[in-house]
């Protein structure tokens, strides 16, 4: 099974990039930066460079009119300036947490809905996929909630 994992526009963030703190924090959005390599991209799909600006914001990952709808936190970083499509293959900030995946259908609800190791989801994504009422699939990092992308059949 073909699939394709989309990060999502970095249009939706540039401008609050160039906004002070303080108009930042009266919007409950923060400016921070990356001390490691565990800050994942929506955006990119990569985790930000150590020293990398970032913002930590909610974004509404689930706006369809559903009892599913849903926001919550992510990161941005400054220097992404697409939103990644892959092919086959998991995005590797994926690979190195424990994932939340979530398989909606076409009225925007959630009928299916596993946490897994991100080495082993591949395997659980295919066979969600293979569902013909799955529509979609939304990935979140399960520790923090953070979501993570969107997951179609390609």
């Amino acid at each position: 099974m073909s699939y394709k994992v989309s990060g999502i526009s970095p249009d939706l963030f540039r401008p609050y990039f160039d906004l002070p703190d303080e108009a930042l924090a009266a919007k409950g959005i923060r400016r921070c930066v990356a001390e490691d390599d565990q800050y994942p991209c929506p955006v990119s799909l990569v985790h930000a460079a150590m020293g990398e600006e970032l913002l930590l914001l909610s974004y509404e990952h689930q706006a369809a009119n559903s009892p599913y709808r849903a926001k919550g936190p992510i990161f941005v970083r400054k220097v992404a300036d697409a939103a990644a499509q892959i092919s086959n293959q998991l995005p590797q900030p994926f690979l190195t947490r424990l994932l939340s995946v979530r398989a909606y259908d076409e009225s925007n609800d959630i009928i299916e809905a596993e946490v897994v190791d991100g080495k082993n989801a591949e395997a659980l994504i295919i066979k969600m996929l293979a569902t013909l009422e799955v529509a979609y699939i939304h990935v979140h990092y399960a520790r923090r909630g953070c979501y993570a992308g969107r997951i179609d059949r390609a």
